[in-house]
């Protein structure tokens, strides 16, 4: 699909344009749940390259010492974030001409692909540099369907959920996030401890992951199959009458709200650094640097994820109350000043419940940012870019700076200069902080409300 092609007025649109189902809180929770559901998934399917190449780093890569194998696998993580602005661009241009629930469907076809490659693709030891070479290319499909999933799940979520406990609900987002991951950390806790040993999760094990993957996300297509599109979209979207601007591309119309997307960078670089650092790269610094063995690491992450999914509600639901910048704010302000002090504690500490503590603080000065900040993104944008307003900047942020999260803590640690890189997180958290302390409150100022608003007019 070209996405900068050119959007033409003409009666047969208004019927072929999808109809709602949502107008009864019953059908309302069923789309949120159908699209939850796979989000789910698609976030299993993509974190479980990070969590499981402490085991398969040493399928594709040559050489005995495990950071180099670790900063090789880390990489080609780093290419699936590359590739993620592409994906959010085109599969959230479609989600903004043709609807949510089509480009949700065709996300999640593409990541189940890309597992299912990753699941059968033979070591380095069999085809030699092909290996590596067939791993990119399945990283860059997850890439790209992650690219699109992010902002246009976000996008969908926020449009559903009721007014007034928007935050609330939209907290189950990062919940879903959060749900992979335990997925795939869950997982690989199952095959440590009761099925597998380490030999065999190194030599072919840590291929299940992958293959389960792969299956559920074609489940994920089914379910998403159900979903009805939201009333935003078909009242306000590019694809709506009134939505329509002929001969004028979506990014042209996105052009036209740049305030708008440099407050959704601002937003999102502290957040998307501490998120791949708190959640995702603290499992390898406690095995890498703290000594603590591969499975205590697992299960301390494990148990510190759970609470954190329940805070991602709570802290949305804080922000219906109190305002979004308020809560957005406990973030920059913590990923500011804490996060030296954390790390540097953590680095030296050989008490699991201490590092259990240190991992809860992180991910609770964490929440202030995961829990809303697609809200506040989508609350930014009206419904005729929203999609593409909330997933592209967001994407190319990704892309710069999460997807080389690990990738700058792993070169840092190799050259001898590890804590580099927690002031690096804290700069990071710290232009945030700017942007949240200037940006207006959308919990006063939302587009979504603006347009019910405008549908319905007293």
């Amino acid at each position: 699909m070209n996405a900068t092609s050119q959007v033409q007025d003409g009666p047969a649109d208004a019927a072929a344009r999808p109809q709602s189902t949502t107008s009864s809180t019953p059908g309302r929770l069923r789309s949120i749940i159908g699209g939850s559901a796979g989000n789910v998934i698609e976030w299993y399917d993509f974190l479980a390259y990070s969590i499981f190449s402490i085991y398969f780093s040493k399928a594709f890569f040559p050489g005995g010492n495990m950071t180099v194998q670790l900063l090789n696998a880390a990489a080609i993580a780093s290419v699936g974030y590359v590739v993620r602005p592409l994906g959010s661009w085109l599969i959230g241009t479609l989600a903004d001409r043709y609807g949510r629930r089509l480009a949700l469907s065709l996300s999640v076809a593409m990541m189940s692909a890309g597992s299912l490659i990753i699941a059968l693709t033979p070591t380095y030891a069999s085809i030699g540099i092909a290996a590596p070479a067939i791993l990119v290319f399945a990283r860059l499909l997850q890439g790209f369907s992650m690219g699109g999933e992010a902002g246009t799940s976000a996008t969908y979520l926020s449009e559903m959920a009721p007014p007034g406990r928007r935050g609330f609900f939209v907290g189950f987002v990062q919940v879903t996030v959060v749900m992979g991951q335990l997925l795939a950390l869950g997982l690989m806790l199952l095959l440590q401890r009761a099925l597998l040993t380490p030999e065999q999760l190194e030599a072919w094990g840590w291929r299940i992951p992958f293959f389960i993957g792969g299956l559920l996300a074609v489940f994920a297509m089914y379910l998403r199959r159900g979903i009805a599109e939201t009333d935003s979209f078909i009242k306000h979207g590019h694809g709506s009458h009134d939505g329509k601007r002929s001969g004028e591309s979506l990014l042209k119309v996105l052009l036209r709200h740049r305030r708008e997307v440099i407050w959704s960078v601002g937003i999102s670089v502290g957040g998307t650094v501490a998120f791949y650092t708190f959640t995702i790269y603290l499992q390898k610094y406690m095995v890498n640097t703290s000594g603590f063995s591969r499975d205590q690491a697992t299960l301390i992450a494990t148990i510190a994820l759970l609470i954190y999914m329940v805070f991602q509600p709570l802290y949305g639901l804080l922000s219906d109350v109190i305002g979004r910048r308020k809560v957005m704010m406990i973030f920059g302000f913590g990923g500011t000043f804490l996060t030296i002090p954390i790390m540097h504690a953590l680095g030296t500490t050989k008490s699991t419940g201490t590092a259990f503590l240190l991992n809860l603080a992180a991910l609770g000065i964490l929440s202030g940012f995961s829990s809303i900040h697609w809200l506040v993104k989508s609350e930014l944008f009206p419904a005729k870019v929203r999609a593409l307003g909330v997933g592209l900047p967001f994407a190319i942020v990704t892309a710069v700076m999460g997807g080389t999260t690990e990738f700058v803590a792993l070169r840092l640690k190799a050259s001898g200069h590890e804590p580099w890189f927690f002031y690096y997180a804290s700069l990071c958290a710290a232009i945030s902080l700017v942007t949240y302390i200037v940006m207006p409150e959308t919990r006063h100022s939302s587009t979504i409300d603006r347009e019910a608003a405008d549908s319905h007019p007293v």
